[in-house]
């Protein structure tokens, strides 16, 4: 091998390249700290105009995701490639590749649609599916949508699965009643059951006065009368009130002597 032939070959090329791709290296760092602000700016900006946080974090993605395609076609214009025939290519290579990720350009089909119907916002408590994912709303990406149970879990959906599920906004009207039955056996005085359960209602940080909790007979069971009650709170105190009325409602069904029945099976033995 001749190295001083390719030698002499490389060294031009080296030469002519070198200060195109210390240029490129250094318009990259540049113009990724450019758009860092850009988008900094502009997210503050619209949150300033009153959009709220979920709507701006949603555009602001978007905002960063064009400016840095941007930048990295302006870096390969330096090392002379036609950006025309390259945005045909990354055009077309873009349809293939939405051909083969049919399912995730509907995700983000229906993450655009979350953005203009805006069934909840970042902090809301929601029920997706009927309840089979619950939790507050940490964020709506462009495929996806992120919740945070209770327990401190990440649920993360995505968007389509959200779009094509029933929504229950826990927190879209700014208070929520919390849905509570609690069973007395037919033997146990209501009235007594009725006083005790609105005077938890009562003492409970949480409940609101209007609407005023009331409590109704809402069915004669099999076993037990049902007591059905709806004490109003803000949408953030829901499950603390609902925690604080089924234990405080125990307790003081246990002072009054009140059972709470519960299903009992009796075997009888017939000797042979």
């Amino acid at each position: 091998m001749d190295f001083n032939k390719y030698s002499d070959l490389l060294l031009p090329k080296i030469i002519e390249y070198a200060p195109k791709a210390l240029l490129a290296i250094v318009t990259l760092i540049i113009g990724f700290w450019i758009i860092k602000r850009i988008v900094a700016f502009s997210s503050k900006a619209i949150q300033r105009s009153g959009t709220d946080e979920t709507l701006s974090n949603f555009i602001s993605s978007l905002l960063s995701m064009a400016l840095k395609v941007m930048l990295l076609l302006s870096v390969a214009g330096m090392f002379g490639v036609n950006t025309t025939s390259f945005i045909a290519v990354f055009s077309a290579l873009m349809v293939g590749i939405g051909m083969a990720l049919n399912g995730t350009l509907g995700h983000a089909a229906s993450g655009v649609m979350l953005m203009i119907f805006r069934p909840f916002k970042i902090g809301d408590l929601v029920k997706i599916g009927g309840g089979a994912s619950i939790g507050t709303v940490e964020g709506i990406n462009a495929f996806n949508t992120t919740l945070k149970t209770l327990d401190n879990q990440r649920i993360i959906i995505g968007n389509s699965n959200v779009t094509g599920n029933d929504i229950t906004n826990i927190s879209g009207q700014g208070t929520v009643g919390v849905e509570l039955t609690f069973g007395i056996g037919y033997n146990d005085d209501i009235d007594a059951a009725r006083k005790a359960i609105i005077e938890v209602g009562e003492r409970c940080p949480h409940v609101l006065t209007t609407p005023a909790q009331g409590v109704v007979v809402a069915e004669l069971a099999d076993s037990s009368v049902n007591l059905a009650t709806r004490p109003f709170c803000k949408s953030e105190h829901y499950w603390d009130t609902k925690f604080f009325m089924q234990e405080n409602v125990k307790k003081e069904f246990d002072k009054l002597g009140i059972g709470i029945p519960y299903q009992t099976l009796d075997v009888n033995l017939v000797p042979q």
